[in-house]
């Protein structure tokens, strides 16, 4: 129980102090985005890891929250924080209208619905003209005002996506912890099971597609804010994939892998974009996609069950030994 405590308050006050160790913009920059990516990554984990549904969309719902964050801000002079809440809305609306018909669809014809709607999406970001602003995107969004407090340096947001992912965080393990919890893990280890059982699969499955795009609006309305631009490059299928990345490497059906799958993935493109060049000269962007690509098949060659499920059993690994010496 106290090993339960005292490792969350530990990294809770590790992530809190960095911005004390450390004046470099640049790495504060970098965690900023993994926090964000997070947020979306955990909803992708509850829907992947519980509900058992793939999504290659997941870039168009993320894209909604900015835009609609963009839009407001700019266009209607909203205020900050009812914008925000636009942000979760319109995409939980939207995954409600098209889940209860996609959702019905099973493993590879699921995944072409979802990526097709992506695309979609995309294309409206890239074709909606005075909307959107077309490829060029929408510029001038305020920074994130809440009261007579204004996030404008990177050491505030910070700690206002810090403060967003703790939130996240709690909501889920609630969430997991509660009686539509144990149905979704129910569902995860058989679907025909929890039918029988009487669990509304059909239902639960459309309440954990809505919440991870909500979710992901959320992230998406930060990363606007932080930005205070968006323009459809960040939208695109390719996102999706990566988020779908971040969940499986971290771990499905977990509560840190979501945070994990997604420093791991941040850092190592940031790492490749220094390193690769100094191995190949006047290398393009091509080179370090390879060796991304490479890196992240051996993890999920030698490590498919994800980066916490094997931190766990290491753990409890430890923990064995230390019992057994000790007896």
């Amino acid at each position: 129980m106290m090993r339960r405590i005292v490792v969350p308050a530990a990294a809770l006050a590790l992530f809190a102090a960095v911005p004390l160790l450390t004046g470099s913009g640049y790495l504060l920059g970098i965690l900023i985005v993994t926090g964000i990516y997070t947020i979306v990554v955990t909803g992708l984990g509850i829907l992947m890891g519980y509900a058992g549904q793939i999504s290659l969309g997941h870039a168009a719902f993320f894209g909604l929250g900015g835009y609609a964050v963009a839009i407001l801000t700019t266009s209607f002079r909203w205020p900050a924080p009812a914008a925000l809440v636009a942000a979760l809305v319109l995409p939980g609306i939207v995954a409600a209208v098209i889940g209860r018909p996609t959702l019905k669809l099973k493993e590879l014809f699921l995944a072409m619905a979802t990526l097709a709607f992506g695309i979609l999406v995309h294309i409206f970001f890239n074709e909606g003209g005075k909307i959107t602003g077309g490829p060029s995107g929408l510029s001038g969004v305020p920074y994130f005002k809440l009261g007579g407090l204004v996030f404008d340096r990177d050491t505030e947001f910070y700690y206002l996506v810090l403060a967003a992912v703790l939130l996240v965080f709690l909501a889920v393990k609630n969430l997991i912890d509660s009686r539509t919890g144990r149905a979704l893990k129910a569902v995860r280890e058989s679907e025909h099971a929890a039918e029988a059982s009487g669990i509304d699969t059909a239902g639960l499955k459309l309440r954990a597609f809505v919440f991870s795009a909500v979710l992901a609006g959320l992230a998406g309305g930060l990363y606007a804010f932080y930005v205070t631009f968006v323009n459809p490059s960040p939208f695109s299928f390719h996102t999706s994939v990566q988020f779908v990345l971040m969940a499986v490497i971290g771990g499905l059906g977990t509560l840190w892998g979501p945070l994990l799958g997604t420093g791991v993935v941040v850092f190592l493109g940031e790492f490749l974009r220094w390193a690769v060049p100094l191995v190949i000269p006047d290398a393009g962007g091509e080179y370090q996609i390879i060796f991304f690509g490479m890196i992240l098949v051996v993890l999920m060659v030698f490590r498919p069950e994800g980066l916490s499920r094997m931190i766990e059993m290491i753990r409890k690994g430890s923990v064995r030994e230390g019992e057994s010496s000790a007896s």
